[in-house]
């Protein structure tokens, strides 16, 4: 069997080895894997950014899906040839995050996913939605899930709705659909107008060009005649936020997801006080939402959009084509077509 290590930090360091075929024991499943989704975490993580102490024999990444191949003589919701998604902490199944379940996850605290064979617990496993290939079902656990729960789980969006994304990423995208399936007015920023065409045509109603209209809040603020938006999917960080605070409505919504302006910044809060706001902050979600927005992406035929797929061999051209920014949704690498 093969799978990928980190023999040190940087991707230099991840090496493809020879592995010893999992076995199975109590609850534990054998899944043999079909297809991973590459996030913005997966990088900092293998330039040692994470905050882990170390990424020596660390096997990569959150997001897979594959087949069941055996299953312990304990196991009770899975059979073998079933199709299932892994979910991106191990150990948090349900309920509020816990510090034993936010350091479970995979590719991070724990051993990822990037192998041709893993053992994971029944219950970190979730079954993969039947309308959807294995290439873009493997990029529900960690985008999909953290747009799902900033939207609908923590945000309780409503239909007529506004909702201001940011950029053309993964979890972005995935917001773009989650909302405009549940009847919202999407507004999103993009850097370039070709994205702005684009981002049109995957379901936002507006986009502006932060770019050429630097004053993007303001902007945010004319398309929606001086109240600005309920919520903000705000994946950006430090750098953005101020902003993003500008653009919202009264007793509006901020979910506070990435860090792609870095980490570092003072923030004035009183922008939230003074519209009565709420800022989440979003860290993924557990099984249980994995498990919800699969059936949400059935129940409305909600489909990702996958930008490029390299094969198993090809992984650190997958890392270098995520590193670039030139991808629009999600980056994929698959062991065999689907």
């Amino acid at each position: 069997m093969k799978e990928y290590r980190f023999q040190g930090v940087g991707l230099s360091r991840l090496e493809m080895i020879d592995a010893d075929t999992p076995s199975v024991t109590g609850r534990q499943v054998v899944v043999s894997m079909r297809a991973f989704a590459l996030n913005y975490r997966d990088l900092l993580v293998a330039e040692g950014r994470y905050g882990l102490s170390s990424i020596q024999g660390l096997r990569p990444f959150s997001d897979g899906v594959g087949i069941v191949k055996r299953v312990g003589p304990d196991v009770v919701g899975l059979s073998k040839g079933d199709r299932v998604m892994t979910s991106f902490f191990r150990d948090w199944t349900s309920g509020k995050p816990t510090p034993e379940g936010c350091t479970s996850d995979l590719g991070g605290n724990v051993d990822g996913v990037l192998a041709e064979e893993v053992v994971l617990p029944e219950h970190a496993l979730v079954p993969a939605p039947h309308h959807l290939a294995d290439v873009e079902a493997a990029t529900l656990p960690c985008a999909g899930v953290t747009a799902y729960n900033a939207l609908v789980a923590r945000g309780d969006l409503l239909p007529g709705q506004t909702v201001l994304t940011l950029g053309s990423g993964g979890v972005s995208l995935y917001a773009i659909r989650i909302a405009s399936a549940l009847g919202a007015r999407v507004i999103a920023t993009t850097s370039d107008d070709t994205k702005a065409a684009w981002l049109l045509h995957q379901g936002a109603h507006d986009v502006i060009n932060y770019k050429t209209n630097p004053d993007w809040p303001n902007a945010v603020k004319t398309l929606t005649d001086g109240r600005g938006v309920d919520h903000v999917v705000e994946v950006g960080g430090v750098g953005t936020l101020a902003m993003s605070m500008e653009c919202l409505a009264m007793g509006g919504h901020i979910a506070y997801i990435g860090v792609l302006t870095g980490k570092d910044g003072a923030i004035n809060p009183f922008p939230l006080l003074a519209k009565s706001a709420r800022l989440d902050g979003i860290y993924v979600g557990s099984r249980q939402i994995l498990d919800e927005l699969g059936k949400f992406m059935g129940r409305y035929d909600v489909r990702p959009y996958v930008d490029r797929i390299f094969p198993f061999d090809e992984v650190h051209k997958a890392y270098a084509f995520l590193a670039s920014g030139q991808h629009k949704g999600k980056v994929v690498v698959a062991i065999q077509d689907s």
